[in-house]
């Protein structure tokens, strides 16, 4: 008789969000590898997509719910043997709630070291669309939250580089996370920030006050202390990755489609989910929600402060 698997360490496992589809398929080589670079173990949950057994007469009947959640009980054990086949020896446990969805993952977040779910295209995560279930848990998730997007045989072909997108010095986290991304893949850090000069503001006199050459000096100004966001970002991690091959790089334009063109040489972009806590409920930031939808490569978000 098989050895019940033992659970991995409740602390730094890679949680992979699962529902059985061919995107969520895809999630789970991306975990799998996480896990293993990580050198941890790997749950692999299906959180609650049926409703509890309704009054006879209305909706699902107890039998048919049983007979669901057996097929859903299959259906992830499944995957969590194509994992084990994938990595031997590695710990691996499949679960099964009967919980919503989002509220399991966001829940497991609180302890994993990182979360993977899937997505279609320009959709939602593994099925569920952008602005329910999966934004729920990318606005919610408290810690690092990897999205498998981008080309498909990006996996078999890396392209020997991690990307950081930083706003400013609140994105520290993001760029650690960069750095030990980096050591575990052997790749490249490219730290990006992406800036605009600020509007010219309403003025009654056709000349600036100070006249063009202060305007000069104004734009020289904001474009040295752009340039110096990413390199301030890195130099406190150097010494602790002295292995890691940095690039720093500034480019003026929209922060979105700088960060969306360069994921296209990128294995994997990590941004920080900057949340908009004064709006209804919790929403990422513009650009989050534009790389999450465009890039040419998975997205990992990581909690903001």
């Amino acid at each position: 008789m098989a050895a019940t698997p033992q659970p991995p360490p409740l602390h730094g496992r890679v949680v992979l969000g699962y529902d059985g589809s061919k995107p969520a398929d895809r999630a789970l080589e991306y975990a799998v590898d996480e896990a293993v670079r990580r050198r941890t173990g790997l749950e692999i949950l299906c959180g609650d997509p049926w409703t509890p057994p309704a009054p006879a007469g209305e909706g699902l009947s107890a039998e048919g719910y049983r007979t669901r959640y057996r097929a859903t009980r299959d259906m992830v054990d499944q995957a969590a043997e194509q994992a084990r086949k994938l990595s031997p020896g590695l710990t691996v446990v499949a679960s099964v709630t009967i919980e919503d969805a989002a509220k399991s993952l966001v829940q497991c977040s609180r302890t994993a070291g990182l979360t993977v779910v899937g997505t279609r295209g320009h959709g939602g995560f593994a099925g569920l669309l952008l602005g329910s279930v999966s934004q729920r848990v990318a606005a919610r998730s408290e810690s690092p939250l990897m999205v498998v997007r981008g080309d498909d045989g990006l996996r078999d072909r890396p392209r020997g580089t991690v990307l950081v997108g930083v706003q400013s010095n609140t994105d520290e986290a993001a760029v650690r996370f960069g750095f030990e991304e980096a050591q575990h893949r052997n790749a490249a850090l490219h730290v990006l920030h992406a800036w605009q000069f600020p509007p010219l503001k309403p003025t009654p006199h056709l000349v600036p006050p100070g006249g063009p050459l202060q305007r000069d000096a104004e734009d020289e100004a904001v474009r040295r202390a752009s340039q110096a966001v990413p390199r301030y970002a890195v130099s406190s991690h150097r010494d602790a990755y002295p292995d890691v091959r940095v690039v720093t790089d500034d480019i003026c334009g929209s922060p979105s489609a700088a960060l969306v063109e360069a994921s296209k040489k990128a294995d994997v972009i990590v941004l920080t989910a900057h949340r908009n806590p004064h709006r209804a409920g919790l929403h990422l930031g513009p650009v989050s929600h534009a790389v999450l939808h465009h890039a040419h490569c998975p997205v990992v978000l990581i909690p903001s402060a």
